[in-house]
């Protein structure tokens, strides 16, 4: 009997697949069909900053505007509770999430202001989340600052939040620290249940028909799955944190992989957005089916098999594997 059951962030899930992220996630019946078809827990679609600041400024407009005027005007006001549509809306829906299914249900905070996160993730953890994965997303534009500001922001808002709740609380990392297996470290040791290699930051283009800068969405690939791989491999059995993976996560053989490097958990979106949410299920199929074939008997003997420490070869991970890949190139 093959064992697919992993812990990540405290919980003990029935297999590493963790839908990501997504527009899926606002439709409950499509979550209820994640479930059912293997799903071992879920992360929702963000709640984001400025959604909050929005309603915050808006609610602030009509509270203020037309005080000096007709008392009889403020009358037609609508009530405080009209202008946190989008934030409650989300809360809401992580209530009824949670009345839905029986897989942990991880809410999504994206921004970058820790005051505001530590009031909303009360909230979120209050509407019944089980954790919370932060999703730190900014672009450091500033010439002025300096490279240790933007790590220290990181840590500062985790603390923050953590300081708050008592649900897990991952952090979503991006790609570009300068020095990555030190920033894992230092988050994990200030709390991070988990860590989340790596975020996508959408890139914009340029439309030259009408000359203006325009978004640009992207669906991931396998070959983008490289770049958190080398960095699970790295920092598996060096920090305390879960680590979950995601970007490219598209056939069974990447959840192998995944799981080989040093990944608790394997989080996906692309995929089930291109090929449809049955896929949670042939990966199951075939994710057994490989282990079988190879004699693994459980995810807990693959975990980590091919990490760093584990690597027959560990400068493969390093500048080694660099210099090797250019000169085999023909």
């Amino acid at each position: 009997m093959i064992d697919l059951s992993t812990k990540y962030m405290g919980f003990d899930l029935k297999n590493p697949i963790v839908p990501s992220s997504s527009p899926l996630m606002q439709d409950i019946d499509k979550v209820r069909r994640m479930e059912d078809d293997g799903a071992a827990a879920v992360v929702m679609d963000s709640l984001f900053e400025e959604q909050i600041k929005f309603e915050e400024a808006e609610l602030y407009y009509f509270l203020e505007h037309g005080t000096e005027s007709f008392a009889e005007s403020l009358t037609y006001f609508p009530s405080g509770d009209d202008f946190y549509s989008g934030p409650e809306l989300y809360l809401e829906r992580i209530q009824k999430l949670k009345e839905a299914v029986s897989i942990p249900v991880i809410a999504s905070m994206n921004g970058t202001d820790a005051e505001e996160w530590i009031k909303y993730a009360k909230l979120i953890e209050e509407a019944g989340a089980d954790a919370i994965e932060l999703n730190v997303y900014f672009l450091e534009t500033g010439f002025n600052i300096a490279p240790g500001e933007v790590e220290k922001r990181y840590i500062e808002i985790l603390k923050a939040v953590k300081s708050g709740v008592k649900i897990p609380v991952a952090v979503k990392l991006s790609p570009y620290f300068s020095a990555m297996a030190s920033t894992a470290k230092e988050l994990s040791d200030a709390g991070a249940n988990a860590l989340v290699l790596f975020n996508r930051f959408y890139q914009p283009d340029i439309d030259l028909a009408n000359l203006e800068v325009v978004p640009n969405l992207v669906l991931s690939n396998s070959d983008e799955m490289c770049l958190p791989l080398r960095w699970i491999a790295i920092i598996y059995g060096n920090i305390k944190s879960s680590i979950a993976i995601t970007s490219g996560v598209h056939t069974h053989e990447d959840i192998v992989k995944a799981i080989m490097a040093g990944a608790d958990a394997v989080q996906m979106t692309s995929v089930l957005l291109q090929e449809g949410i049955d896929k949670i299920k042939s990966f199951l199929e075939e994710l057994v089916r490989w282990m079988e074939e190879h004699e693994y008997e459980s995810v807990d003997i693959m975990k980590g098999s091919l990490s760093q420490k584990a690597c027959p070869d560990p400068a493969a991970f390093e500048r080694a594997n660099y210099m090797k890949t250019l000169r085999s190139y023909k």
